[in-house]
């Protein structure tokens, strides 16, 4: 699973027009213009290939042709890549006008608000995944990928563009199998992943989906998340499994970007500091890839010393287990 992203919450979706329109909008940017100018004008200097990927290349050369030319301008320029990422986020833009070279580029509104153009949003997202390693959705585009995909993607979507993009998913497939591709997902999911592939086949797949999600409360780990996320009883999981969907829940919060105190707060559950320093430990049973890193917040933000100094103990054994294991 590696490391969460704790630098950036996720983003929601784009919406984004399609290729033809953006290809379209990449042609009558002023930099575009000026380069099919000169090798019309046949200026030695000029690059006839690339003028003629955006004179009339197919789409998808002609925005590949235009990545490479954003790229080259921008890379070099860290102040005009932290403006695209600011405006891409939705930040305060720095005071001014508009940097020329992004109303150059067509990535900036040149009339009306400062902000970036449907093409600025498609590099803004290109930029934010070399920058921060976060692939943003883009709405419609989940209806091909498969399930795993799916959970991946559908994270960090508002309800509404969920179910959106679940209807544009589940069209042409049939319900029955779609339901079992997102219940054999759930094992490999991240931890967020996971919650909303249990969501999604508990209020959104009908039947289909709640019998899917019966036919895995058996299994090992992925049953005990289920139990827990949807209260069921009668299932009392095993120690390790119950440390598993302890730091599995805390874990999903992480991996969403919550506020450390809130992912402390999943684990209190009301109890006091006794009684969270026992949890706390608990997890060291487990061998869930996210639990050094949930220790990890309670060891650095938790108010409470001995429950802290719980969760470093918990860590050293956490350790020591996982070199027995080897």
């Amino acid at each position: 699973m590696g490391t969460y992203n704790d630098m950036l919450p996720l983003q929601p979706p784009l919406r984004l027009p399609p290729d033809d329109e953006l290809a379209d909008a990449v042609r009558v940017t002023p930099l575009a213009a000026e380069i099919m100018r000169r090798e019309e004008a046949g200026d030695p200097r000029a690059n006839a290939e690339m003028a003629a990927a955006l004179r009339d290349g197919p789409a998808e050369l002609t925005l590949r042709t235009w990545s490479e030319v954003c790229r080259a301008l921008l890379a070099p320029e860290e102040a005009l890549l932290l403006e695209v990422v600011r405006l891409f986020l939705g930040s305060d833009p720095a005071e001014g006008d508009s940097p020329d070279v992004l109303a150059s580029l067509g990535l900036v509104r040149v009339k009306g608000p400062y902000e970036l153009t449907p093409l600025g949003l498609w590099i803004g997202r290109q930029v934010l995944a070399e920058a921060a390693g976060q692939e943003v959705p883009v709405m419609g585009s989940l209806a091909g990928q498969d399930a795993a995909a799916l959970l991946h993607g559908l994270r960090s979507y508002p309800q509404a563009e969920r179910d959106e993009e679940l209807a544009g998913w589940l069209e042409g497939r049939e319900p029955t199998q779609a339901a079992a591709e997102i219940a054999a997902a759930l094992g490999k999911a991240s931890p967020l992943g996971r919650a909303v592939g249990v969501e999604l086949l508990a209020t959104r797949l009908g039947e289909d989906g709640r019998k899917a999600l019966d036919g895995l409360l058996d299994e090992p780990r992925v049953g005990a998340v289920i139990s827990a996320r949807l209260e069921r009883e009668g299932h009392d999981p095993a120690p390790t499994d119950l440390a598993w969907v302890l730091v599995d829940m805390a874990a999903a919060l992480l991996e969403f970007g919550s506020d450390t105190s809130e992912i402390i707060e999943s684990l209190a559950a009301g109890k006091d500091a006794d009684e969270q320093a026992r949890t706390v430990a608990l997890l060291a049973l487990g061998d869930h890839p996210g639990t050094e890193l949930v220790l990890r917040v309670f060891i650095e933000h938790h108010p409470d010393s001995h429950v802290s100094a719980a969760a470093r103990k918990a860590l050293r054994r956490l350790h020591g287990l996982a070199d027995a294991r080897r």
